[in-house]
């Protein structure tokens, strides 16, 4: 049973808070568990004792950014199958291509339409 949890469970990294809540709210609709942090260094210590379905990065936060993290975990080998979506307001076709660069699978600019985190989500999760 608790391995069925950790299937569903999905890492947030958000620190804006009016984000960070539709966002949770969304994928508890979906029928995930949603872990929220706000900021890398939280979100790394909780990662190094869980196994998240799919990891939801925000990129321009205080401290570390989400490119940092997204390093970060693409450097550990039992984290090379976790899916890893940004969700930034960085809406360069450079930011993109840099964060597919650094590791991502998935990349969904601010503002997003509900449907299309959505959709993205269940692309990489069922």
């Amino acid at each position: 049973m608790a391995e069925l949890t950790a299937t569903k469970t999905i890492l947030l990294v958000e620190d804006g808070r009016a984000e960070k809540q539709l966002i949770t709210g969304l994928l508890s609709q979906m029928g995930f568990e949603v872990v929220a942090f706000e900021g890398v260094e939280p979100a790394w210590a909780w990662l190094l004792e869980h196994t998240p379905a799919l990891v939801l990065l925000d990129i321009v936060m205080s401290g570390q950014s989400g490119l940092d993290l997204c390093r970060m975990i693409r450097a550990r080998p039992e984290f090379s199958q976790i899916p890893i979506v940004f969700c930034t307001s960085k809406n360069q076709e450079f930011d993109r291509f840099w964060a597919m660069r650094q590791g991502g699978n998935a990349y969904i600019t601010k503002p997003f339409a509900p449907k299309e985190l959505v959709s993205v989500v269940q692309q990489f999760v069922q």
